[in-house]
C-alpha cells in the first residue's frame, strides 16, 4: 500500500512569508478550443513537501540535482514525538523509541494545515541530529515548515545537518501515518543550481 504524505499544491498552499506563492497560468486551454492544455507554474522551490539542498544553507554548498538519491528512497521509521508548539525537539523526547531505520520521520502535529500558517511549529535540537547521525541515520523529515525555528537566524538545525552530512525533508504530512517502519519514495527534482525541490514524498508499507 502507498500512503501519500505530501500536501496538496494549490494556490491556497502557504509558503514562508515573504517568499513566492503558488500560481499557476494557464496558457492553452482545451475548454478555450484549443487542441491541448499548457500551463506554467511560478513558486519557490521550498513549497509543499521538499528537500533543501546544502546550497540553501552552506556557502558553496552543493545544489539538489547534485544530491545523491539514496537520501530520499529506502528504508524509514515514523516517529510520534509529545513537543509543544515552539519546541525544539530533543533527544529526550523520544522517551525511549527507537531509531530502527535510517531515516527517521518526526510527526509532531504542531503545524497542522499547511493552508493556515502558524509560527509556532516544533523544530529539532542540534544535539537531536547529532545524535541521530550517531545512530546511522542519513535523513529526518519533519511534518513543519522548517528543522529550524521560525525567528532563526543562525540555523543550528540546518547546520548540524550540514557538518553531518545528512539530508532534510521538511513540510511533510503525517497526521494519519501510524508509528512504525516503511519504505521512504521522495526523491527530488533535478534542477540545476536550485537550492531545493518539491517532493511527492510517499510511503510504502512492507
Amino acid at each position: 500500500m502507498l500512503i501519500d504524505i505530501s500536501p496538496l499544491v494549490d494556490e491556497s498552499i502557504n509558503v514562508w512569508p515573504g517568499d513566492t506563492p503558488f500560481v499557476q497560468t494557464v496558457n492553452v486551454d482545451m475548454h478555450a478550443g484549443a487542441n491541448l492544455t499548457l500551463s506554467d507554474i511560478r513558486t519557490s522551490v521550498h513549497v509543499g513537501a521538499h528537500a533543501d539542498a546544502p546550497s540553501h544553507y552552506v556557502t558553496d554548498g552543493i545544489d539538489i540535482a547534485s544530491r545523491r538519491l539514496d537520501y530520499y528512497i529506502g528504508r524509514c521509521v515514523v516517529l510520534h514525538i509529545r513537543v509543544r508548539r515552539g519546541e525544539r525537539i530533543a533527544p529526550d523526547h523520544l522517551n525511549g523509541k527507537v531509531v530502527s531505520a535510517p531515516r527517521v520521520l518526526l510527526r509532531t502535529g504542531t503545524f497542522p494545515d499547511p493552508r493556515r500558517w502558524n509560527n509556532d511549529f516544533a523544530s529539532l535540537s542540534p544535539a537531536l541530529i547529532d545524535d541521530f547521525y550517531q545512530h546511522g541515520v542519513m535523513l529526518i523529515g519533519i511534518d513543519t515548515p522548517s528543522v529550524d525555528p521560525f525567528e532563526s537566524k543562525d540555523l543550528e538545525a540546518h547546520q548540524a545537518f550540514a557538518r553531518n552530512d545528512m539530508a532534510m525533508l521538511e513540510g511533510l504530512v503525517l497526521d494519519h501515518v501510524e508509528e512504525g517502519e516503511y519504505e521512504l519514495i521522495a526523491p527530488p527534482l533535478r534542477l540545476r543550481g536550485a537550492d531545493a525541490s518539491p517532493v511527492r514524498a510517499v510511503l510504502r508499507t512492507f
